[in-house]
């Protein structure tokens, strides 16, 4: 049995991915109701989620937090099995340690200025000579 089809099988019932998710039920049929997720269903009805579901379902609470709306990700997705991958100025990067540095040592020289003090003007300043 290939890792696809093991990530694919309907395992998981509802309490246990808003554990994992730490979404709610009404949350998770709600994307349910907007064709974000399909989870598979049992024959007693009970829906069912396989490992890529919980993915997906964690995927949609990142955009979510970022400020994509659920048109956005319906879009997102839509490019991803498309092939298509973001644009890389749409991609979040962590900024380097160089720009963390130019970006803590401009703060530190505009603090004070106008009259206003920096709360983070002491703490900053043990970092630069």
């Amino acid at each position: 049995m290939g890792d696809q089809v093991r990530r694919n099988m309907p395992l998981f019932p509802i309490g246990i991915v808003k554990q994992l998710t730490e979404l709610s039920a009404r949350q998770i049929r709600y994307y349910e109701e907007h064709k974000l997720i399909t989870p598979a269903r049992s024959k007693g009805n009970t829906r069912m989620f396989s490992f890529n579901d919980v993915d997906r379902l964690l995927e949609i609470k990142a955009l979510l937090e970022r400020g994509v709306n659920l048109a956005g990700i319906r879009e997102v997705f839509e490019m991803k099995e498309k092939g298509y991958s973001l644009p890389h100025s749409a991609r979040r990067t962590e900024p380097s340690e160089g720009d963390l540095h130019k970006h803590l040592k401009r703060e530190l020289y505009q603090a004070g200025r106008h009259g206003k003090a920096s709360l983070i003007q002491g703490e900053l300043a043990r970092f630069f000579h």
